[in-house]
C-alpha cells in the first residue's frame, strides 16, 4: 500500500490534496519522498515563515526539546515569558493569551471583547454583537465560522454562534449604520487573505477607530496570516500608523510550530481573570522557543524592509506577464488575478514544474519564506512565468 493509499484509509478526507508525500525541506525547498524539490512559495500557507530547518530556529527548538517539552499553565516558564515580553514589545501591545491557532486566538479575542462590554456595561445592556466584514475568514470553530463574512462557509453545522453582523469591506456608510448600541467590538484583517488577499482601504481603516473610539467599541485586527513579518512590517496595521484594543496572530509567528496568541492593549488586558480562559498547550516551551527564533529576526528593521522590497521584486517581475491582470497584497502576501488561465490549472502545473504555490479565491497566492533569497525568487517565478505562458 502506497503512503498516499495508507493516509486516506485512516485520515478524514477534509483537504483536497495533492498527490505529493513531503518527505524533508531545507531553506525554501521541500522535498517528496522520490527525491524531487520544489521551490516553495506557499511556505506552509505562510506558516514556515523562515522556510524549513533556518538553523538558528532549529537550534532553539531542538535545545528546548531537551530542556522541558511541555508543563502545565498551573506553572511559569522563562521561554514563554521571554517569547512574550518580546512580542508585546514589538507589537506594541500590553499582555497576551496564548492558544494553539488562529481560530483558538479569535475565540479569546471574542470572549475578550464581550466580557469588557460585560464588565463596563453590565449584562442587561446586551452590547454583545462584534462587527465582521464580508468576505473575511477567522477559523474554522463554531464561534469562528459565525465569524466569518462568507456564506459558503455557513451550512451544515447549524446553529451557528448567534451575535455577528457583517459589513461590506471598505463601505464606511455600512459600517456606520451597523455600529449600533449593541455592538462591542469591530474584528478585521487588513488584507483578506482566504477572501482573495483583498486590501482594506486606509480611509476604511481610520473610520474603524475613528468611529469605534466615539463609541467606546473594540477594535480586533485579525493578523493571523498578515502578521509575523508578512507585509513588511511586524504586524500589518502598523503600515496604518495603529494599534488597536486586540491582536490575534497564529501561523508564521513559530516558523511552523503550532501556536495563536490573543495580545490586548492596557485597556483591556485584564478583562480575563482565572479560570475565565484555558489552552492546555498554549504556551508550549517548544513552540516559543521556535517563536523567538521568528522575533530575533522581526526586531531587525533591515530584514524586514528587505520583505517588503522582495515583494515589490515580484510585484514587477509578474506584472510584465501577458496572463497576468492585476496584483494585489503588500509585502510577501501578493494574490495574483489571471486574464484567461484558471488558477486551480496553473498551481497543478507549476506542482508538476516543481512549484508550490496556493490559491484564494479565484486568484493564485504566494506567501513565500520571509527569508526567501533573490536566487529562489527568480528561480520560482521562471517556473510561474513559464506556466502562465504555456
Amino acid at each position: 500500500m502506497s503512503t498516499i493509499e495508507e493516509f486516506n484509509s485512516h485520515i478524514m478526507p477534509t483537504y483536497g490534496r495533492f498527490d505529493l508525500v513531503m518527505q524533508s525541506g531545507k531553506n525554501q525547498t521541500a522535498i517528496d519522498e522520490n527525491g524531487k524539490e520544489y521551490i516553495d512559495f506557499g511556505s506552509g500557507i505562510g506558516t514556515n515563515s523562515l522556510g524549513y530547518c533556518d538553523q538558528n530556529w532549529v537550534e532553539k527548538v531542538c535545545e528546548q526539546v531537551k530542556t522541558l517539552g511541555h508543563t502545565s499553565n498551573y506553572y511559569y516558564t522563562k521561554i514563554s515569558s521571554d517569547f512574550a515580553s518580546k512580542l508585546c514589545e514589538l507589537t506594541g501591545m500590553s499582555k497576551l493569551f496564548f492558544g494553539n491557532s488562529g481560530a483558538e486566538a479569535n475565540e479569546c479575542a471574542i470572549k475578550l471583547a464581550r466580557k469588557y462590554s460585560f464588565d463596563k456595561y453590565g449584562k442587561d445592556k446586551n452590547r454583545n454583537k462584534i462587527i465582521t466584514l464580508k468576505n473575511s475568514f477567522h477559523g474554522r470553530t463554531l464561534a469562528t465560522l459565525s465569524a466569518t463574512g462568507q456564506d459558503v462557509f455557513h451550512n451544515y453545522f447549524f446553529p451557528f454562534v448567534d451575535g455577528f453582523v457583517n459589513v461590506e469591506a471598505n463601505n464606511i456608510e455600512d459600517l456606520k449604520a451597523k455600529l449600533t448600541d449593541d455592538v462591542c467590538a469591530v474584528m478585521f484583517e487588513c488584507i483578506q487573505g482566504e477572501g482573495g488577499v483583498l486590501q482594506l482601504t486606509a480611509e476604511f481603516i481610520d473610520a474603524i477607530f475613528e468611529e469605534c473610539g466615539k463609541r467606546d467599541v473594540l477594535t480586533i485586527c485579525d493578523e493571523v496570516q498578515t502578521g509575523a513579518g508578512r507585509t513588511g512590517t511586524v504586524l500589518a496595521i502598523q503600515n496604518f500608523g495603529k494599534t488597536p484594543d486586540i491582536v490575534t496572530m497564529a501561523k508564521g509567528i513559530a516558523g511552523g510550530l503550532p501556536i495563536g496568541v490573543c495580545l490586548a492593549n492596557e485597556k483591556c488586558c485584564d478583562v480575563l481573570s482565572k479560570g475565565m480562559h484555558g489552552s492546555t498547550f498554549g504556551g508550549n516551551p517548544i513552540c516559543c522557543a521556535g517563536g523567538m527564533a521568528v522575533l530575533e529576526k522581526l526586531e531587525d528593521k533591515n530584514f524586514l524592509d528587505d520583505v517588503a522590497q522582495k515583494g515589490y521584486y515580484i510585484y514587477q517581475k509578474l506584472m510584465a506577464c501577458d496572463e497576468v491582470k492585476h496584483i494585489t497584497g503588500m509585502g510577501l502576501m501578493l494574490g495574483i488575478e489571471l486574464k484567461t488561465k484558471k488558477a486551480s490549472d496553473v498551481i497543478a502545473r507549476c506542482l508538476e514544474n516543481g512549484l508550490l504555490i496556493l490559491t484564494a479565491k479565484e486568484k493564485l497566492r504566494l506567501l513565500p519564506p520571509l527569508n526567501i533569497s533573490y536566487e529562489t525568487i527568480d528561480k520560482g517565478l521562471d517556473i510561474l512565468i513559464k506556466t502562465l505562458e504555456e
